[in-house]
């Protein structure tokens, strides 16, 4: 196994599947932590456990690329530092978990196992839910979420999704010719299918349709991408939806400005998708 942030990953094997799973000791532990400060958070309103639990990670580091590890791909479970996208799935798996009240470590897995793949089901790198457009579609498909872009506001957009086959260096599992051949037929499942946003400049009359959990994707004019950042809304005390996430500029924190303004400062921002856990 190869070192990683300096902790040596061992393998386990999912109870409720044959797939293969990364996870620490230290990681284990930081979950048996987790769980225990978790039990006292559940809310009446799953978008407020969404929130309740969101907050516990508030300051956690931002890293990027944790799940590109070992020969081939795994279930990597990390809490020691999280990129946006993991980080809303591992605050989305033990929000479900609580609304569940099956809190142990298989029950996470299973559940993670299930967001982060196609259909549920880990097998092979290219089951990942690598677009986020198509990682809101296939948990709308699997019912844990309702994309809810169009109910606030947003519109039908045509745009090709190619961005990974056609940079296929910046991926280095994409080095293999299975991998690679399987990631362009997802892409050209995903080009048959619509995507709705909602553009920019139409949020802000809107941002009272954005409920607490929702999970905002940040949608982008950048040529064959669909999402380049996620994060979950928080109505803050100012009255305004904000972002909760796994910042790039180094940690989980809530943005200082709302969404609306928030979204101006990133350069080739285009509006959001809006995803409603269920």
């Amino acid at each position: 196994m190869k070192l990683i942030f300096g902790i040596i990953f061992f393998i386990l094997s999912l109870t409720a599947s044959s797939q293969q799973l990364i996870c620490s000791d230290q990681d284990k532990t930081a979950f048996d932590s987790k769980i225990k400060e978790l039990k006292r958070l559940k809310q009446p309103n799953f978008g407020d456990t969404i929130i309740s639990v969101g907050k516990t990670f508030l300051g956690l580091p931002y890293v990027a690329k944790t799940l590109e590890i070992g020969e081939s791909e795994a279930l990597v479970i990390n809490f020691q530092g999280m990129d946006c996208t993991t980080y809303v799935e591992n605050v989305l798996a033990f929000s479900i978990l609580l609304k569940k009240d099956s809190m142990n470590f298989d029950s996470f897995a299973n559940t993670l196992e299930n967001i982060r793949y196609k259909d549920g089901k880990l097998d092979g790198y290219a089951s990942r839910l690598h677009y986020f457009s198509e990682w809101i579609a296939n948990n709308e498909k699997k019912g844990l979420l309702e994309d809810i872009t169009v109910a606030t506001g947003g519109i039908e957009i045509k745009k090709e999704i190619n961005f990974m086959s056609t940079h296929r260096d910046l991926y280095p599992f994409l080095a293999d010719d299975e991998n690679f051949e399987k990631i362009k037929a997802s892409e050209n499942s995903l080009n048959h299918q619509p995507i709705c946003i909602l553009p920019q400049n139409q949020i802000e009359a809107n941002e009272d349709l954005i409920k607490n959990g929702d999970i905002i994707a940040l949608t982008t004019s950048i040529q064959g991408l669909d999402i380049t950042h996620t994060g979950i809304a928080i109505r803050e005390k100012d009255g305004r939806i904000h972002l909760l996430h796994a910042s790039s500029s180094g940690k989980v924190e809530i943005s200082e400005l709302p969404l609306t303004e928030y979204l101006k400062k990133i350069k080739k921002n285009t509006g959001i998708m809006v995803a409603r856990p269920l």
